[in-house]
C-alpha cells in the first residue's frame, strides 16, 4: 500500500507530464524554503507560474481543490516571493501565476490563476 507521500509523488508526476504536454517550460520541482514549499514552478508564455498539486483517490476527505485553504495560499505566495528574491532578476519581465492541479482518481482539473496575492 502506498503511503501519503508516495501518492502525491505519483500526483506530482503526472501534473508534470500534462503541464509538459501543454507547452509549460519545467522550472523547478519542490522548492522548499524555511517557509514551506512549492509543488511546480514553471513558464508558459509571459507567465512565471507556481502550481499546487493536490492528490486524492476518491471524495473521503473532499476535494483536491478544497484543500488549499486561504492559509496554504499565503504559504505558496510567501515561498514565491522568496524564489523571486532568490531569483527574480530572471523574471523580471514575467507576469506571475497561481495555479492549483487537482487530481481525484484518474481525473486532472487545472485551475489557472487560481488565487491572487
Amino acid at each position: 500500500m502506498k503511503n501519503n507521500q508516495d501518492k502525491g509523488s505519483a500526483g506530482e508526476k503526472k501534473a508534470l507530464e500534462y503541464l509538459k504536454k501543454n507547452d509549460y517550460k519545467i522550472i523547478d520541482t519542490n522548492f522548499n524554503s524555511k517557509f514551506g514549499e512549492i509543488d511546480i514552478i514553471a513558464e508558459k508564455g509571459e507567465n512565471l507560474v507556481f502550481v499546487e498539486v493536490k492528490y486524492r483517490k476518491g471524495n473521503s476527505y473532499g476535494s483536491p481543490l478544497e484543500a488549499i485553504t486561504r492559509k496554504k495560499q499565503r504559504t505558496i505566495i510567501k515561498v514565491s516571493r522568496y524564489y523571486l528574491l532568490l531569483n527574480g532578476e530572471k523574471y523580471l519581465k514575467y507576469y506571475i501565476r497561481y495555479d492549483v492541479i487537482g487530481i481525484k482518481g484518474n481525473n486532472l482539473e487545472h485551475i489557472k490563476g487560481a488565487f491572487y496575492e
